[in-house]
């Protein structure tokens, strides 16, 4: 496991509706293509995070 993860937050109408933790920015990126894809209207960031805010 690397030191860094990338979150991918999914927002609808302003609100949080989905987090997931990705190991690699190219996962994350291509998780978000596909999810563009099927629900046009989710608003997502992808954003570097150290591993140890996810992992005690």
């Amino acid at each position: 496991m690397t030191e860094t993860m990338w979150k991918c937050d999914q927002v609808r109408a302003g609100r949080l509706y989905n987090r997931m933790m990705f190991d690699t920015r190219e996962e994350a990126m291509e998780f978000v293509q596909k999810m563009r894809r099927m629900e046009p209207d989710q608003v997502f960031s992808v954003e570097a995070i150290e591993a140890r805010q996810v992992w005690n």
